[in-house]
């Protein structure tokens, strides 16, 4: 039975996405990919998974610091761009890959999840599925980093409406909170050719995150608030980033 599409498989799959997201600050993504790599002292090299990685551009980031990098995404479209970059470091592989399932026999130093990769699902279970996922890929002491919204920030501020014109494309944006869930809708017209897609994050905050991660044999170790690394406060961060590890026996039993 063919089941309708997730929103995702079919957004980050469009040419529009990457035009309406083209001015996405790299600066800044760099700066954090530096601070976190020097936060964590990986040795060089560490196999390193990026978990729903884009484009790749974070995955050449860390492959030129030296480190092998695997850079997985559902979208087939972001896969072929991203593919473009391994010309330029033999360090790097990308693949189509649902976050949801583990690579079979693959195991990594440090898995990233970067730029709100998460709490995409309509099911929330799903969520616990990329966590054990992930604690299935990691190497015993392996460490785990996600970076995602702050749902308090971004509730408190959010911009109803907003248009936007793009390489002769308009976006008209509208975002609003439903079943605690930040539902971006974008429509398009594109020379009179409309369109419409959305994006709906799960708004999973910091006491939803540690008890997801309390069912699994992950630990967090530290969480920040800003690409600075600087402390989490709900009220005032602009992010939620965790930094934790898997742990040795078994959680679960104890």
């Amino acid at each position: 039975m063919h089941t309708q599409k997730q929103w995702f498989e079919t957004w980050f799959d469009t040419n529009y996405y990457h035009t309406l997201y083209q001015h996405r600050d790299y600066k800044e993504a760099q700066f954090f990919i530096n601070n976190l790599m020097n936060y964590l002292k990986l040795p060089q090299p560490s196999t390193i998974l990026d978990l729903a990685c884009g484009k790749g551009r974070h995955s050449l980031q860390l492959a030129e610091m030296g480190h092998q990098v695997l850079g997985v995404d559902l979208s087939p479209n972001s896969i072929g761009l991203a593919k473009e970059l391994i010309h330029k470091n033999l360090n790097l592989t990308f693949g189509v890959q649902d976050m949801r399932t583990p690579l079979v026999d693959q195991k990594f130093d440090a898995i990233l999840n970067l730029f709100t990769s998460f709490g995409y699902f309509d099911d929330t279970h799903d969520n616990l599925k990329v966590l054990t996922a992930i604690e299935s890929m990691l190497n015993p002491g392996g460490l785990f980093v996600i970076d995602f919204l702050n749902p308090t920030i971004v509730k408190n501020n959010l911009v109803a409406k907003e248009t936007k014109e793009l390489d002769g494309i308009t976006f008209d944006i509208t975002r609003k909170i439903e079943s605690n869930k930040i539902v971006k809708s974008i429509r398009i017209n594109d020379n009179g050719a409309t369109s419409e897609y959305y994006e709906k994050v799960q708004a999973i905050d910091l006491n939803d995150f540690e008890s997801l991660i309390d069912q699994t044999n992950l630990t967090i170790t530290d969480v920040f608030g800003n690409y600075q690394l600087e402390a989490f406060d709900e009220e005032t961060s602009n992010r939620l980033i965790l930094v934790g590890s898997t742990i040795a026996g078994n959680k679960k039993l104890q």
